[in-house]
């Protein structure tokens, strides 16, 4: 078990911490304002399943141990009646894997202690919301209801955790980025701070850069009396992050602000999440973000104008899979206006691709391990849904922002993709033969040609003059897509 402390360790390792303490950890370093934690590193969940999936002696005692640190910074006591301390448990591998394992949040309230919550708080409702938030996301991620006794949830999340690290979607999502199986995730052990306590509260994710049209400026978005699962569930349809500088605009300028260290302490656009608890900001974690292919060109070729980045770096900030999607055809400004338009909605993911519509992640694995080109429309997407998306050539949601699971998942893949397109105007189509234009968030009837690339974008063009003057070394893996063109 490693204490993250106010200061930071000077000797965190990412392979060893994972990459949601990893973050956690240089954050404590530029003193941040981030909540106490502790991490047990991937190394205790490869024992875990070295020992035929048994915990490790030494766990028990270490939670102890890493609880009483968080006790110590909060001034609140785990279990304790009077003063509750509640905590959340998330899984982090060395590389992000967003949404594939298991989070559980609210760790440590029971009916007693809920009831105590909406007293010390003001708040009648809050202990109760907080104590359903738990009792539902425990039984769904460890497979069993909650018992009353802090110390025994504790126990089952850590196990839910490393449990996770094998589960169908993580493995299927290992695969297809051809990462290893035996690399383990950390699992880290934080004070939560509640977005749902009240007036003054909310959670959000602040992209420093517009991880979707490649935009200089900070993209995010912001939902007052939420936590922060219900921004990436895709379950609810957020705020603009202008709303959080409308209400609070102190809370936004701080917010800002810290992107901005972040962005140049990692020198990559930072993806970051957030909670607001009554006016205080709280940084939750701080990745690189997924960008789509337009963003992938954007940033690297500002970043690089921007003395950021070199022109090495710039390149290696753009796959060949990126570049290809940019060089593809696309449907010209005639065919557009000449086709019918069965839905519109929010850019995730820009790019442009035909198929059949499916409404369930079976149905596309299905369809897709026949031949087929399918597109995935759901209300939302989870993590269980991972196969079908990777099955899917483009994917649609009827709710949910630009930040929600579908939005950060598609983005990794470069799977065009449009959300919130509104309750029930998806479903109706399945079975339909669509055509998905997510550069402007639209679906059209039927599946429409295509035409070349026009050459209109700037930074495209000036991304790939450098990869064919580089084309015998650091431009080599992008080379392949400059010429296809």
């Amino acid at each position: 078990m490693i204490l993250l402390e106010a200061g930071g360790r000077q000797d965190a390792d990412r392979t060893v911490l994972g990459g949601k303490a990893f973050s956690i950890n240089r954050m404590l370093r530029l003193g941040l304002p981030v909540p106490p934690a502790f991490v047990f590193p991937t190394s205790v969940c490869v024992e875990y399943y070295d020992s035929g999936k048994s915990v490790p002696a030494h766990v028990a005692g270490e939670l102890r141990e890493g609880i009483a640190s968080i006790e110590a910074v909060v001034g609140r006591r785990f279990g304790d009646l009077e003063a509750p301390l509640l905590v959340s448990v998330r899984s982090g591998a060395a590389r992000s894997m967003p949404g594939m394992m298991d989070t559980v949040l609210n760790l440590g309230v029971n009916p007693e202690i809920a009831a105590m919550l909406s007293r010390q708080s003001g708040d009648q409702a809050f202990g109760a919301d907080t104590h359903r938030r738990f009792v539902q996301q425990f039984t769904h991620v460890v497979g069993k209801k909650p018992t009353d006794d802090p110390w025994e949830q504790l126990e089952d999340a850590v196990v839910a955790v490393f449990e996770s690290w094998n589960s169908p979607r993580a493995t299927a999502y290992r695969r297809h980025h051809g990462l290893p199986d035996d690399a383990g995730t950390a699992v880290t052990v934080q004070a939560m701070v509640f977005g749902n306590l009240g007036s003054g509260s909310g959670t959000g994710v602040l992209f420093s850069r517009n991880p979707v049209t490649g935009d200089a400026e900070p993209y995010g978005e912001w939902l007052p009396g939420g936590q922060g699962e219900d921004v990436v569930s895709g379950r609810f349809d957020p705020l603009s992050l202008s709303d959080l500088a409308d209400s609070m605009p102190a809370v936004h300028d701080e917010l800002l602000a810290a992107a901005r260290v972040l962005e140049r302490e990692f020198g990559d656009v930072q993806d970051i999440e957030f909670t607001v608890e009554r006016g205080r900001l709280w940084l939750l974690q701080a990745r690189s973000a997924k960008r789509s292919a337009t963003a992938a060109v954007r940033h690297a070729v500002a970043m690089r104008q921007e003395g950021l980045l070199t022109v090495e770096e710039a390149l290696e900030r753009v796959t060949a899979e990126q570049l290809g999607v940019l060089l593809a055809p696309h449907l010209s400004p005639e065919v557009r206006a000449g086709a019918t338009l069965l839905a519109k909605g929010e850019v995730a993911c820009p790019g442009v691709a035909s198929g059949v519509v499916v409404t369930s992640a079976d149905e596309a694995d299905e369809l897709a391990a026949e031949g087929k080109d399918v597109v995935l429309a759901t209300p939302t997407t989870n993590p269980d849904d991972v196969h079908g998306m990777l099955a899917a050539r483009a994917i649609v949601t009827e709710i949910g922002g630009a930040t929600s699971h579908a939005a950060v998942v598609s983005r990794e893949l470069g799977r065009p993709c449009v959300v919130g397109c509104g309750e029930g105007i998806l479903t109706p189509l399945a079975g339909r033969v669509v055509t998905v234009d997510s550069t402007v968030g639209e679906i059209f009837d039927g599946a429409l040609p295509l035409t070349g690339v026009s050459g209109e974008d700037a930074a495209l063009e000036t991304f790939c003059g450098w990869v064919r003057q580089h084309a015998e070394g650091w431009g080599a893996h992008l080379i392949a897509a400059v010429k296809s063109v």
